[in-house]
């Protein structure tokens, strides 16, 4: 059994007591306190019980319950991952010569995900004399010295151990940290993914051997066959290339669906689609009958670049509109027919100046968080030992940094929050259900403190509950207060004239997250947020056509949400 509690609170102290290793020796960890004293901490995270719940994971294995992925008790548990890739040339996983196992696995623990997608090369499993080399032995052949020399410093335990070895001590200590793991069979030989011509794209080619494939994953899973962290296998990554076709993904995707099951039957067993894990299109006609029930999960992959540069090229609202209606045509009506969806790849360049990544990004947020979908981030990789030939490369997509010692962009972290806690699903429902005012380009709902008050945007965890009508009213479900327009550059106001046309929302643009209302001098506006959060109505921005400006401010999306809400007061009953 696995609990996992885990409580981010945003703070910001001046003082602060830390616990700061100071040596390795023998899998020992001394500790001294150390006083730092800090100006600003835009981020705290904290294992302590406070006001806000976050994912409760009482038992596993998991099963599925329609589009929702559960635990024994029946309550939802959402995935929240974070990738961890350990299928390239060293087929290590990445940065144990830059900080101890444990350090990594509690760190990601304590950035809010509660599970690891960990690649793995399907040589690894059936290659005995390639499994067999030690991790030293890895590295030498790469000529990685320096790697040599940070994994013994690092992770002494580790460095002589044989390929499948360390493999397995990565997956205990993310156990021994209360994270769960999906193993991911990113490839078949080693190296960086993906591309059409690579030989590891689809069934028949160069280094895709459908049988060594299977006997890849059954050894996969017979090792891993009563670890109880580990809860899913995904059983390819990014299937792709000329040769990719229909009735081959059935035939062999349920092959191996089948001898995993049959192998381990605790894990969700998890299949991709195809052109890069962006098509699963032909499902909706055509179901993966198998012989179980219960384990199968879909997997699909967003990025930015997966429609080229149309987010630069484009006008945000229609490109979002047209982008995201092709996600839910190819994979996300699989949960109107009762499939759970996990986006098992998604990121951005978190340096924050790809404007492709940033437009894309509010977006994808909109729709995760619409969809309440499962979700693993790539990645959490700040360096590589060696990618593509050059040693040491730094990861812009990664969560941590180049050393691995920090947050590479804790903005980034503290908007992706929201997508980390269920919305709805079973045993979250508390209350009746309502909707949020969810705002994607900070991760925040909107919230209103007291009648008087101006709206701003807070936690979604402290949200009233909404509702809006036939008559596009939104108002605070349960009491008669409603959102009304003054007149443009003025804050958004609580009222109970809610008849009055400046207190009808309507939901207009492409990408039908502009709420505009008509002011009493005829002119329409929309909310927005200003710069210190509060909820303002400006004129409505870059609807069509301009490429040029960015309405990121003026998105809003409506969610459903089962949760309790926070606030009692002024209720109409």
């Amino acid at each position: 059994m696995i609990d996992y509690i885990y409580i981010r609170a945003f703070l910001r102290v001046e003082i602060m007591i830390i616990l700061v290793p100071m040596k390795h020796e023998m899998g020992k960890w001394s500790c001294s306190l150390a006083f730092l004293f800090l100006s600003w901490l835009q981020l705290l995270t904290i294992t302590t019980l406070l006001s806000r719940a976050i994912i409760e994971v009482k038992g596993v294995p998991l099963h599925t319950d329609s589009r929702w992925i559960v635990n024994e008790d029946g309550k939802r548990v959402k995935l929240a991952c974070v990738n961890w890739v350990s299928h390239l040339d060293a087929v290590v996983a990445e940065g144990l010569s830059k900080q101890h196992v444990d350090v990594i696995s509690n760190r990601i623990k304590t950035m809010g995900f509660n599970c690891v997608r960990l690649t793995w090369p399907i040589f690894l499993a059936t290659n005995d004399s390639f499994a067999s080399l030690t991790v030293r032995d890895s590295f030498q052949s790469l000529g990685l010295i320096d790697s040599i020399a940070g994994v013994q410093s690092n992770n002494p335990s580790i460095v002589d151990l044989n390929l499948i070895q360390a493999f397995q001590a990565v997956v205990k200590s993310l156990g021994d940290n209360d994270v769960m793991v999906i193993l991911d069979n990113h490839i078949t030989r080693p190296g960086w993914c993906c591309s059409n011509n690579d030989g590891n794209g689809f069934f028949g080619d160069e280094y895709f051997d459908p049988n060594l494939w299977i006997q890849g994953l059954t050894k996969m899973a017979t090792i891993f066959n009563g670890i109880s962290n580990v809860v899913g296998m995904s059983l390819r990554n990014e299937l792709r290339g000329p040769r990719q076709n229909v009735n081959d993904w059935y035939r062999y995707m349920i092959q191996g669906a089948e001898a995993v099951h049959a192998t381990n039957p605790d894990v969700l067993v998890i299949l991709s689609g195809l052109s890069f894990d962006k098509d699963l299109s032909f499902i909706k006609n055509r179901p993966v009958n198998l012989s179980f029930k219960g384990k199968l999960v879909f997997e699909t992959h967003w990025y930015g670049f997966s429609d080229g540069q149309a987010w630069v090229s484009g006008n945000p609202n229609q490109v979002c509109g047209q982008v995201a209606g092709n996600m839910k045509r190819s994979s996300g009506f699989l949960v109107d027919q009762g499939w759970p969806l996990f986006v098992s790849e998604f990121g951005i360049d978190l340096r924050g100046t790809n404007v492709n990544d940033n437009r894309y990004f509010s977006c994808f947020m909109a729709v995760a968080a619409e969809l309440d979908l499962d979700l693993a981030l790539w990645t959490l990789v700040g360096s590589y030992y060696f990618r593509q030939g050059v040693v040491g490369m730094e990861e812009f997509y990664g969560i941590l940094n180049w050393d691995w010692t920090q947050v590479r962009n804790t903005s980034f972290l503290h908007r992706i929050s929201a997508l980390q806690l269920p919305f709805r699903g079973p045993g979250i429902k508390q209350g009746n259900l309502h909707k949020y005012i969810f705002h994607p380009l900070t991760g925040l709902c909107v919230l209103r403190k007291s009648p008087l008050d101006p709206l701003t945007l807070g936690p979604c965890s402290s949200s009233d509950g909404w509702k809006y009508s036939p008559q596009k009213i939104l108002s605070i479900k349960g009491t008669y207060f409603c959102i009304q327009a003054v007149k443009e550059g003025m804050p958004a106001r609580l009222s109970i004239m809610c008849s009055d046309p400046n207190s009808k929302w309507e939901m207009i643009s492409d990408s039908k997250m502009h709420l505009t209302a008509k002011v009493s001098d005829g002119t329409n506006v929309c909310l927005d947020a200003d710069a210190r959060n509060i909820i303002v109505t400006n004129a409505c921005k870059c609807l069509s056509r301009d490429s040029t400006c960015d309405p990121g401010s003026q998105w809003f999306k409506l969610i459903d949400s089962g949760s309790r809400t926070t606030s009692k007061l002024l209720s109409s009953t």
